[in-house]
């Protein structure tokens, strides 16, 4: 069926008609895209003409249109938008019969159900009100005659574009101050895993602005792919608005997968990659764009006053030389009057050097240059390519923009042909803050604060760059990252041992993160285990730099100053070992003065005792204090189910596990006989709120150890009293057993979603498999949780391999039931 079959007849024109005839359009699978907006638009138009017509000879109203905006009056009619109208009259008819004239028009658009954004006023009204109102005002410049009185609407819109046009100085700061403020309360659109595909920066908010500015004659934006961009976002919350039946511009996770097919798409991640892109080429639009109008403005502003110093005439831009072939003029980069790309192959990446470390804009003219005439270069690269590289990822926030500029021209992915793997790739984990290529530059950038600290800020600097790079390939992103960045490396033109040491840090770059958080440091096998593959003091020396980078890129739950002492206290240990300081055997544990004034107590009353220590955290990289950390000690007589008892009752207390230590120790009876003793060294922090007090935990404690407190029941109680947020199902839990991690205990790693008691699970799942809790190491990141557990069997000896094997299934069996 066309589009023209899907037309109303003049004896078809009512409500039922049109509303049956709209079914038919949107329920057309073989119609999409702009030509099913199109094909709506002028469905409506044709409705909305015959009940105009209708309705102003009922009401004897002449003098008057109907007038489309915004996105009806572009032609634009997404399945579940507003209809925005105004009518339109010359103030010559009774205002009864007005006020008439339109009720009979906005009840039948109303009675279907549909929104409606209606107004009523007179050329001159509609004129001032745009002059005081900017949103009032971007929608008439797209004002489209519907049906009556077509000069009147003429008039207006003439009016209107010659008002926006003289009032520009005024108006385009003001557009730019609207746009600057929605972005920062929505956030950037290629970086949401649930974006606003019309409020956020990129959006069709910012596409329609470009519009604006460009009707304003000051500037214009670049036009290549804009239009394809705007398609996509388009095309998108089309199909959103199918899939949902709802009028929603907020791409929810759990639609992705249907909107994604609804489109022809592979899935949900090649649908965001597809948005991410359009949003990107409208974002560096929106940047290019206003910083011309800025130019211009700013130019206007100056130019009278110089030319009556000057005597007339119009000065020359001041040109400032910044490296060989590059100069700034008027606030930006750009070439030298003798440059010649096709002859210097290296001055893309010298002038993109040399903006960065100004901390200025590459010309968008330039880099359209540089990407159509500037020559190949060898490979390997020469030195003066690979310098100037380096230069520009050591120099800070500034390397974000003039990164951004080369990638939207498609220069990185020439330079660096494995970047387009990740180019705007998502990243389905609220952890991370940006796409995958987005992280790359950003963890170079927290590098760049960083090489002070090493003695090969290079390899820092291009290792940050590269670690990710094999999220684009599948299985581990770290083995294949490795093969990837020894390529990529050696094609830049480091020599081969710089080259084995990049591919190291892009193979090791969560080694630290993960052994310090998930494994017992005091355990001799964990320190040489992490010096075996790193190898030497200097690439653990840039290992270290490289991770607190990526973490700090990651986003704010990647890194903490508790995160940070743990990688340190690591590194220091892992350090003294490659000086050929032999590492301590671990010796009986002894408790200390405290310890053992609280395990004398616990004998001599037979219940437990507990002693908190409460002291704040220094402030964490944002500079912002972080949760009271606090380091809780209880002694108590041996007995089983200790472990899911404290774990449930810090729980319910809402106090997050970060590290757990469990010992037995052997005190002398008043009758000289020895008795078992727990000893519990738990490290905690307040997840919010205040601190309970000891004398609670105690007393919860005692009850949960005689079976008086259900923790269980508890736990599920208040989780029951949340309401479940609506997203993608969780994976189910992972147990393994950690290979030849440590001579003196099993180790048990658990991957699960994170949730309150998950630890009370786990110790409640051992404890009936009658294995003992050394020690045991949290670690969260976002929704995710890995708690590794040191275990032995009742001798205080590592498991067999089939015994282990058997437990880690056991317990996988018992959290996912």
């Amino acid at each position: 069926m066309t589009s023209t079959e899907v037309t109303i007849e003049a004896e078809d024109s009512g409500p039922s008609g049109y509303a049956a005839a709209r079914l038919r359009l949107l329920q057309q699978e073989a119609q999409s895209g702009p030509p099913r907006r199109a094909a709506l638009a002028r469905l409506t138009d044709d409705w909305l003409n015959g009940l105009f017509t209708v309705a102003a000879e009922h009401a004897g109203v002449r003098g008057a249109a109907l007038v489309a905006v915004g996105g009806y009056g572009r032609g634009e009619l997404s399945p579940r938008s507003d209809l925005d109208l105004l009518l339109l009259h010359d103030g010559r008819a009774d205002a009864a019969a007005v006020a008439a004239l339109a009720d009979r028009i906005w009840y039948p658009i109303w009675d279907l159900g549909l929104a409606l954004d209606h107004s009523v006023r007179t050329p001159a009204e509609a004129r001032r009100t745009a002059g005081e109102d900017l949103k009032v005002n971007l929608g008439l410049l797209d004002a489209r005659p519907v049906a009556g009185d077509l000069g009147l609407v003429a008039g207006l819109r003439t009016a209107v574009l010659a008002d926006w046009r003289n009032q520009a100085p005024k108006r385009l700061p003001a557009l730019h101050e609207l746009c600057r403020e929605r972005a920062e309360r929505m956030g950037e659109l290629q970086f949401l895993l649930e974006p606003d595909l019309k409020e956020a920066r990129g959006g069709l908010r910012d596409a329609t602005a470009l519009r604006a500015v460009a009707a304003s004659w000051v500037a214009d934006a670049p036009r290549e792919g804009l239009s394809e961009a705007r398609r996509v976002l388009l095309d998108t919350r089309d199909a959103l608005h199918l899939t949902t039946g709802r009028a929603t511009d907020r791409l929810a996770l759990q639609e992705q997968d249907q909107v994604a097919d609804a489109l022809g798409l592979l899935d949900a991640d090649v649908l965001l990659r597809q948005v991410y892109e359009a949003a990107r080429t409208v974002s560096y639009a929106t940047d290019v764009t206003w910083r011309e109008v800025n130019r211009v403005l700013r130019a206007r502003s100056v130019r009278p006053r110089l030319r009556a110093m000057l005597g007339g005439g119009k000065p020359a831009p001041e040109r400032t030389p910044l490296a060989d072939g590059v100069v700034e003029s008027d606030g930006e980069v750009v070439l030298a009057r003798t440059a010649r790309p096709e002859r210097d192959p290296v001055l893309t990446l010298r002038a993109a050097a040399a903006a960065a470390e100004s901390g200025l804009p590459l010309s968008r003219h330039l880099v359209r240059h540089l990407a159509t005439a500037a020559g190949p270069l060898s490979v390997p690269w020469p030195a003066e390519a690979r310098e100037e590289l380096v230069t520009l990822l050591g120099a800070g926030e500034a390397t974000v923009g003039v990164w951004e500029a080369l990638e939207s021209e498609g220069i990185v992915t020439r330079l660096l042909p494995d970047w387009e793997r990740v180019h705007c790739r998502p990243q389905r984990n609220a952890v991370h803050t940006w796409t995958v290529d987005r992280h790359l530059v950003e963890t170079a950038v927290r590098a760049s604060s960083l090489t002070r600290r090493v003695g090969r800020p290079d390899l820092l600097l291009v290792a940050a760059l590269l670690h990710d790079i094999g999220k684009g390939w599948p299985g581990d992103h770290s083995v294949a990252g490795e093969v990837i960045a020894r390529d990529m490396a050696t094609r830049i033109g480091f020599e081969k041992s710089d080259v084995a040491v990049i591919a190291t840090l892009v193979r090791q770059h969560l080694l630290l993160i993960d052994t310090a958080t998930r494994r017992d440091l005091d355990d001799p096998d964990t320190v040489k285990s992490v010096a075996d593959a790193v190898g030497s003091t200097s690439t653990l020396e840039l290992l270290h730099a490289l991770t607190e980078a990526d973490a700090l890129a990651t986003g704010p739950a990647a890194w903490s100053s508790w995160r940070a002492s743990l990688v340190s206290d690591l590194v220091a240990r892992v350090a003294a070992l490659l000086a050929g300081e032999a590492p301590a055997e671990p010796e009986p544990a002894v408790p200390d003065a405290e310890q053992e004034r609280l395990a004398v107590e616990s004998l001599r009353t037979g219940e437990p005792v507990l002693a908190l220590h409460t002291q704040p955290e220094p402030h964490g990289p944002t500079g912002e204090p972080e949760p009271v950390g606090v380091e809780l000690l209880i002694a108590l007589p041996d007995r089983p189910g200790v472990l899911p008892a404290v774990a449930g009752v810090l729980a319910l207390h809402r106090l997050t596990v970060r590290a757990a230590d469990l010992r037995a120790v052997e005190l002398p009876t008043e009758l000289g006989e020895s008795t078992d003793l727990l000893l519990l060294r738990w490290r905690v922090a307040a997840e919010y709120g205040s601190l309970p007090q000891a004398t609670r935990l105690r007393a919860d404690l005692v009850r949960a150890l005689d079976g008086a407190l259900d923790i269980r029941a508890r736990l599920a109680e208040r989780e029951s009293a949340y309401p479940r947020r609506r997203g993608i199902k969780a994976p189910p839990p992972r147990v393994t057993v950690a290979a030849a991690a440590s001579r003196l205990a099993t180790v048990i790693e658990v991957r699960a979603q994170d949730a309150p008691g998950l630890l009370h699970r786990i110790g409640r799942a051992l404890e009936e498999s009658e294995v003992r809790v050394r020690s045991a190491h949290v670690s969260t990141l976002g929704a995710n949780a890995v708690d590794t557990l040191y275990v032995t069997d009742a001798h205080g000896e590592a498991l067999p391999a089939a015994a282990a094997a058997a437990l880690a299934k056991s317990l996988e069996a018992a959290l996912q039931g």
